[in-house]
């Protein structure tokens, strides 16, 4: 499994003029991509790893968080309980190495790929966190605001 984190001040998807899945404020979008081979437990590992990774600031707290004075100043999404925007993403595996033509055989077929997203959402939504997607299989527009920028690449 193959992740972009982007770290948002806001973000949409839409679909054929439609917004399918947003947030205001401070979050997490994250595209996915997904290989054969990957699973209910590389779903598991990505939300764990995301949530938990410490990219924000005190400064994205809404009132409504309350952190101790002795907390961190780098603290995770987990501990602000920040949205996830989750959008499929088979292009992460794109092949580029020969050619100008892309090829995408790394990445799993839909009807593999599908469910594995589902996990995907399933895993941060038992973590706590507030989550949207975009919609399998369509042509999505997404916007957002990249926050600092910080923008990471992972491989589960």
């Amino acid at each position: 499994m193959r992740a972009i984190l982007q770290r948002a001040a806001d973000a949409r998807v839409t679909v054929s003029g439609e917004v399918v899945g947003s947030f205001d404020g401070p979050g997490i979008v994250l595209l996915v991509g997904v290989t054969h081979g990957d699973g209910a437990a590389a779903a598991a590992r990505l939300a764990d790893k995301v949530y938990d990774l410490r990219i924000f600031e005190h400064r994205h707290a809404s009132d409504a968080t309350c952190l101790p004075p002795s907390a961190p100043r780098e603290v995770s999404a987990r501990d602000l309980k920040l949205p996830v925007l989750i959008v499929s993403q088979f292009t992460l595996y794109a092949e580029t190495r020969k050619g100008r033509r892309p090829t995408w055989d790394q990445a799993a077929p839909g009807y593999v790929a599908e469910p594995i997203m589902d996990a995907v959402a399933e895993a941060f939504t038992s973590l706590g966190a507030p989550v949207s997607t975009g919609r399998f299989g369509a042509d999505m527009q997404v916007t957002f605001t990249n926050d600092g920028p910080v923008t990471i690449s992972l491989e589960i």
